[in-house]
C-alpha cells in the first residue's frame, strides 16, 4: 500500500507526524479544477437494488463524487471519481467536527455512516457519537461506487490462490500458475494499478478534508482502515484531531506479504473454538476435549488429502481445507455455525454423504456458482497491496512455508502463500512508508485477533508513543467497537472522541459477563 516521490513534491514536516517526509502536493497545490470543485449532494439511493444507498438513505445520509488526481506526482492528469456519504449533525450548535468512518477491506466505506447510526448486525449503534460529529464514509478509489479497478477475475479462481494454502512442490506450482493467469488479467489496468496505494487513499482523503472545508478530521477504522488512518496521520498529522484504530495491522505488514505473520494466531483462535466446542460434545460431537477436537480436524485434513471430497458439487482438496477453517468471531452463535461445518467436513472425510450447512455451501459456491463468479472487487484488494510494497521472489515464498509447515502444520501456508504481487506488471510507485507519529491516538483491539495478531498492534503501539492502548482480554475475533460485549472499550472510544481523554495508560479489559 503506497506511492513514489513526484518532481514537484515538497518537504513538509507536519506538527505530530514525526520525520518529515517528501509528499506530493497538498490541496493548495493542486489545479484549480480539483481544489475549487464542490461537491454536489444528492440522495444515495441509485435504485431498487442499491442496499448500500438504501441503508445510507435510512441512516440520513446524503451521497456526492468528487474528482482525484490518478497520480498525485502528475497533478493536472487523468482524474478518477471518488464516492462518498456524509450524514450531517441534527444539531450543529453541538457539532464537534468531522468524523471519517473507514470499514477496512479494502473496500466500500460509505457504508460505514449507517454503521455508526444504526451499529452493525449484532451490535449496537454509536448514537452519542452521531449525535456530535457529521459523519463521513469514502469508498476508496477503485472500490465501491468509485472508479472501478476491475480484472475480470473469477471468484474462484482467485479464491485458489488466495485461499490456498499449498505444502508440496506442485501444489505451489499450481498457485504460480494461477497467479500469472490473474496477473495477466490485469495488464489493460496498467495506468491505474501503480495507483492503488493506500497512500494515494490517504491523499484522496485529504482532498477531501479540503473540499468539506475542515482544517482537521477525526477519524475511526477498523482492520485495514487503521493502517490507512496511519499512514494519514504519518502524511498529514497536522490535520489530525482525535483517531482511533480498531483491530490494528502491523504497519510493516501491509502489502504483498500481509498474512505471513499470522499462522501463530490462527492456530490460537481455532483452539479456542476447539475449547468451546469440545465443552458441549453433547451437541456437535466433534470432539470430548480440546485435543480431540484438534486431532480430528488434523485427521480430516489427511483424509481430505488422500481422497478429495465432492461436497455440493465443489471438489474440496487438503490445501482448501486451511481456508475453510478460518474464524473471525468467538460469539456463542459464530461458533455453533463453524462447528456444524467442521462437523460436515469431518463427516464427508469419513465416506458419509452429507447436507452441507448453509454456511459451508456458501463458501464452496463461492468456487463455482456462475451467479456469484464476478470481480467481487478482489482485484482492487491485490493492486492495492501490490502498489503498497513489492513482492519477494517467487521461489522465497515455497522456502518459507517448507520452512515453517513443523511450526505452523495447518496454516502455515496458507498465511504465507504466494500473491498475484510476486508476478505483478507493475512495480509500486514509490516506497512502503514508515509509520511514525507524535500524535495521540487510541488503539483498541483484542488480544486474540486471528486477523491482525497482537503482536502488530504493539508494533503499532510503538510507532505511536502519544497513542493509548486498551486490549480486551481472551477474545478471539476482528473487530471489537460497537461489535463485542466491551462497556470499556465503548466507554474509552466515545471519551476519547466527545471529550479528547485518553486513558491514562495502556490497559486491558474485561467482556461484559453473560
Amino acid at each position: 500500500m503506497l506511492l513514489a516521490a513526484s518532481t514537484t513534491a515538497a518537504l513538509l514536516t507536519a506538527t505530530g507526524c514525526g520525520p518529515a517526509e517528501q509528499q506530493t502536493p497538498t490541496a493548495a497545490g493542486l489545479p484549480e479544477r480539483v481544489r475549487s470543485q464542490s461537491i454536489a449532494w444528492h440522495d444515495c439511493r441509485g435504485g431498487p437494488e442499491d442496499t448500500v444507498g438504501e441503508q445510507l438513505a435510512a441512516a440520513g445520509a446524503l451521497c456526492g463524487e468528487f474528482q482525484a488526481p490518478l497520480d498525485y506526482a502528475n497533478p493536472g492528469g487523468r482524474t478518477i471519481t471518488i464516492a462518498v456519504a456524509r450524514r450531517a449533525v441534527p444539531d450543529s450548535a453541538r457539532r464537534l467536527g468531522t468524523l471519517v468512518a473507514e470499514t477496512g477491506g479494502p473496500g466500500p466505506s460509505r457504508e460505514g455512516v449507517a454503521l455508526l447510526v444504526d451499529g452493525p448486525q449484532g451490535g449496537h449503534p454509536a448514537t452519542a457519537i452521531a449525535e456530535r460529529y457529521d459523519l463521513v464514509g469514502m469508498d476508496p478509489r477503485f472500490f465501491g461506487a468509485s472508479t472501478p479497478l476491475e480484472c475480470g477475475w473469477p471468484t474462484g479462481e482467485y479464491l485458489g490462490i488466495a485461499q490456498a494454502a499449498p505444502v508440496d512442490r506442485a501444489g505451489f506450482e499450481r498457485t504460480v500458475t494461477t497467479a500469472r493467469a490473474l496477473a495477466q488479467r490485469c495488464e489493460p489496468q496498467r495506468e491505474l494499478l501503480p495507483h492503488a496505494s493506500t497512500r494515494a487513499v490517504a491523499r484522496d482523503l485529504d482532498l477531501l478534508r479540503t473540499l468539506l472545508g475542515e482544517s482537521e478530521l477525526s477519524y475511526l477504522g477498523w482492520s485495514w482502515g487503521t493502517y490507512l488512518g496511519a499512514v494519514y496521520l504519518r502524511m498529514f498529522g497536522d490535520r489530525v484531531d482525535r483517531i482511533v484504530l480498531d483491530s490494528a495491522l502491523d504497519p510493516r505488514a501491509p502489502g504483498a506479504d500481509l498474512t505471513r505473520e499470522t499462522a501463530g494466531a490462527t492456530a490460537a483462535a481455532l483452539a479456542d473454538w476447539a475449547r468451546w466446542v469440545a465443552a458441549r460434545d453433547d451437541e456437535f460431537g466433534v470432539g470430548a476435549s480440546q485435543d480431540a477436537v484438534l486431532r480430528g480436524v488434523e485427521d480430516t485434513i489427511a483424509r481430505i488429502a488422500a481422497r478429495p471430497l465432492l461436497i455440493a458439487g465443489v471438489t474440496v482438496t487438503a490445501d482448501m481445507v486451511p481456508g475453510l477453517l478460518l474464524t473471525v468471531d468467538d460469539s456463542d452463535e459464530s461458533y455453533a455455525d463453524f462447528a456444524r461445518q467442521v462437523r460436515g467436513l469431518t463427516d464427508a472425510a469419513l465416506g458419509a454423504t452429507i447436507e452441507p450447512p448453509p454456511s459451508l455451501a456458501a463458501k464452496l459456491a463461492l468456487y463455482s456458482d456462475p451467479s456469484v463468479l464476478g470481480e467481487l472487487g478482489f482485484s482492487a484488494t491485490v493492486a492495492n497491496q501490490c502498489a503498497d510494497r513489492a513482492a519477494r521472489d517467487v521461489d522465497d515464498y515455497f522456502t518459507d512455508i517448507t520452512a515453517h509447515l513443523g511450526t505452523e502444520p495447518i496454516f502455515g501456508a496458507l498465511a504465507r502463500h504466494l500473491t498475484p504481487c510476486a508476478v505483478w506488471p507493475t512495480r509500486p510507485a514509490e516506497p512502503a512508508t514508515t509509520i511514525s507519529s507524535n500524535h495521540p491516538a487510541l488503539l483498541i483491539g483484542a488480544d486474540g485477533d486471528p486477523v491482525a495478531p497482537l503482536a502488530g498492534q504493539l508494533a503499532l503501539r510503538q510507532a505511536l508513543p502519544q497513542a493509548r492502548s486498551l486490549t480486551l482480554k481472551d477474545a478471539f475475533r476482528h473487530g471489537v467497537y460497537l461489535m463485542d460485549r466491551a462497556p470499556c472499550i465503548d466507554a474509552a472510544v466515545e471519551r476519547y472522541l466527545l471529550e479528547g481523554e485518553l486513558p491514562a495508560t495502556d490497559a486491558q479489559c474485561e467482556r461484559e459477563s453473560d
